[in-house]
């Protein structure tokens, strides 16, 4: 008798919950072991517990990952908010301005208008640009440029995230946005578990939007998502940002695969 494949989408929240459990007592017996104090008077003993802490927050990263794999199925409509689009993209650059220099990367945001309003999920947005910033991060070398942009054409709004790194193999680009890459048509690392870009897709697909991927290889990618350029009538009020980390550093848990350990040092958090 053949059995029904399993579906991955639902086991894999049910691991991340107990790797969720067991990350906090690590984390806190950590801090224990390596306390705040004793990092600042001994550089040594803050560079070694910098990386243990990238460590967790890759691990973090890839747990609630695991947890979103549920919905990557699911059609599930966002509460969308009124509010300014630029303003948004434009704090998300501001924040990985100082992680990409760390990089040796180039940062660039360039708007087509400085002020521009259409309904869309703030935290969801700035989950899906993250992840974009990310990629480019971690596939563009010290030297290069990661550029941001946002058009307004045809009542669609334009966000695009381009790099001038090692590109992207023709034989992969039909594979992108999978839910999990096939182990042969793999990325060279560091990758993970090609949950990433399906996220951005489920983001996109929420917003009535779609994902889009130009590469050539050596020369860079250029990642776009398209939104409709709508207004839904129900303002955002709130200047309160969503914290989708559970309490910790979101920019440094959204691009933890991406940095060097030393972001991570008390030095660079302070």
């Amino acid at each position: 008798m053949s059995q029904e494949p399993i579906d991955l989408s639902r086991v894999f929240p049910n691991i991340a919950a107990q790797m969720r459990s067991a990350l906090c007592n690590l984390h806190l017996a950590a801090a224990q072991l390596v306390p705040a104090a004793a990092r600042e008077r001994d550089p040594a003993l803050d560079a070694k517990a910098a990386l243990l802490d990238q460590s967790y927050y890759q691990l973090l990263r890839l747990v609630n990952n695991l947890t979103a794999a549920e919905n990557l199925a699911k059609p599930t409509p966002l509460p969308l908010r009124d509010r300014d689009l630029v303003e948004t993209v434009r704090s998300v650059c501001a924040s990985a301005q100082d992680l990409a220099e760390m990089r040796g990367l180039r940062l660039e945001f360039c708007s087509a208008e400085d002020y521009h309003v259409c309904a869309f999920h703030r935290p969801s947005i700035e989950q899906l640009l993250y992840q974009l910033l990310s990629n480019a991060f971690k596939f563009t070398p010290a030297g290069g440029t990661v550029t941001v942009e946002l058009r307004f054409s045809g009542k669609r709004a334009l966000l695009s995230v381009s790099d001038t790194g090692c590109g992207i193999q023709e034989d992969l680009m039909p594979f992108l946005f999978d839910r999990y890459l096939r182990d042969e048509v793999q990325a060279p690392d560091p990758h993970g578990l090609g949950l990433g870009l399906a996220i951005c897709q489920h983001i996109a697909e929420s917003h009535g939007g779609v994902m889009m991927a130009e590469s050539r290889p050596g020369q860079g990618t250029r990642f776009t998502f398209s939104l409709p350029d709508d207004c839904c009538g129900s303002l955002d009020m709130s200047d309160v940002p969503f914290d989708y980390s559970g309490g910790f550093n979101p920019i440094l848990l959204a691009m933890a695969d991406a940095l060097p350990p030393e972001a991570f040092s008390l030095r660079h958090l302070d």
